[in-house]
C-alpha cells in the first residue's frame, strides 16, 4: 500500500462538499444533505478547485455538470466515502453487540457484585455483561475491558477515574480463634497468627498504621484474597479485609470485627479509557452507584 501524503491532501470538508454536490446534482441539494448553507458548499468546491488547479464542474443555469476531472474525482470519492462509512458502521454495530466487559478484583466480584447482579439483569436484560476478575491493575484496552473497578487511591495513569465507594479496612477473625473474646489488644493481636495476601503489599503499611510491627508477626501466606478470606473463615488467623466484602460474614457471625482502620484515602473507583462511556457502560455505572 502506498504511503498517504497527508501534507498535500485537500481539506476533508472540501472533498466532502464536492462529493455531495456531485452526487446530489447541485449546491442546494448537497447543502441539505450536509446541513450547511449552499454558499458554504460552493465555497468549499471553489477552494478545492483552487487547491487542485483544475475545474471540477461547470454550471448551466441552475444545473451543475461535472468536468472529466470532476467525474474522475467524484467516482474515487464516492468509493472512498462508502468504504469509510461501511467501516464506521461496522465499528458501531460491533460496539453495541459486544458484551459490556468489566474488570474488577475477584473478591469484589464474588463477595459484593455477584449477590447484587441479578437485580441489574432483571432491570436491564438487554445489556450483556462479561466480568473479568483480575487482581492486578492492567491496561484496560489490552484486557478488552470497557470499564474497570479498582481498589486504591484513585490515581492511575492513562484512565478516567471516578470514586464509587469507600472501603474501610477492618481486622477480623473467626469466633473459634478468639475463644469468646470480641476485642483484642495490640499485644494480643501480635501473639496470634495472621493471614497475608501475596498480591497486596500495602497491607503491611496498614498494619503498621494501627501500631503493629509486621516484622514480628507470624504470617500464613495465601496467593490471593479469595483464599485468604476462606482461611480467615476457617479460623487460621487474623485477617485484614474490606468491610463491604464481608458484610454477610459479620451479620451471620462467621467473622468478628476486631478493629477498624481509619484510612480514608482508600476506596473502590470506577475507571475507563479516555473518552466517553458507552450507553451500556453508563447504565451499569448508574446502577452501581445506587447499590453502594
Amino acid at each position: 500500500m502506498s504511503e498517504i501524503d497527508w501534507r498535500h491532501m485537500p481539506a476533508l470538508t472540501a472533498l466532502r462538499g464536492f462529493a455531495a454536490t456531485a452526487r446530489e446534482g447541485g449546491f442546494s441539494a448537497a447543502a441539505r444533505k450536509l446541513n450547511v448553507t449552499p454558499a458554504a458548499v460552493q465555497q468549499q468546491v471553489r477552494a478545492l478547485e483552487a487547491d487542485l488547479g483544475v475545474a471540477l464542474l461547470w454550471r448551466e443555469g441552475r444545473h451543475v455538470h461535472l468536468t472529466a476531472e470532476g467525474e474522475r474525482l467524484a467516482s474515487a470519492l464516492t468509493d472512498g466515502f462508502l468504504l469509510i462509512q461501511t467501516a464506521v458502521e461496522g465499528l458501531r454495530t460491533a460496539r453495541t453487540e459486544r458484551p459490556l466487559t468489566v474488570t474488577l478484583p475477584p473478591a469484589f466480584a464474588a463477595e459484593w457484585l455477584m449477590p447484587r447482579l441479578a437485580k441489574f439483569w432483571k432491570r436491564h436484560p438487554e445489556i450483556a455483561l462479561s466480568l473479568l476478575p483480575e487482581p492486578r491493575v492492567g491496561d484496560l484496552r489490552e484486557m478488552g475491558a470497557h470499564l474497570g473497578i479498582r481498589f486504591g487511591n484513585g490515581r492511575w495513569p492513562g484512565v478516567n477515574s471516578e470514586f464509587l465507594t469507600s472501603a474501610p479496612q477492618i481486622v477480623v477473625a473467626a469466633p473459634e480463634l478468639l475463644g469468646g473474646r470480641q476485642k483484642l489488644s495490640l499485644r494480643e493481636m501480635s501473639m496470634l497468627p495472621w493471614i497475608r495476601e501475596g498480591d497486596w503489599p500495602e497491607q503491611m503499611q496498614l498494619l503498621e498504621s494501627i501500631g503493629l510491627k509486621p516484622a514480628a508477626l507470624k504470617f500464613v501466606d495465601f496467593p490471593n484474597e479469595e483464599l485468604a478470606l476462606s482461611a480467615a473463615r476457617e479460623g487460621i488467623g487474623l485477617h485484614l479485609e474490606t468491610e463491604a466484602l464481608i458484610e454477610e460474614d459479620l451479620k451471620i457471625g462467621w467473622l468478628i470485627k476486631i478493629r477498624e482502620l481509619n484510612e480514608e484515602s482508600l476506596g473502590y473507583y470506577l475507571v475507563w479509557p479516555p473518552g466517553p462511556l458507552s450507553t451500556a457502560a453508563q447504565i451499569f455505572v448508574d446502577w452501581l452507584k445506587t447499590e453502594v
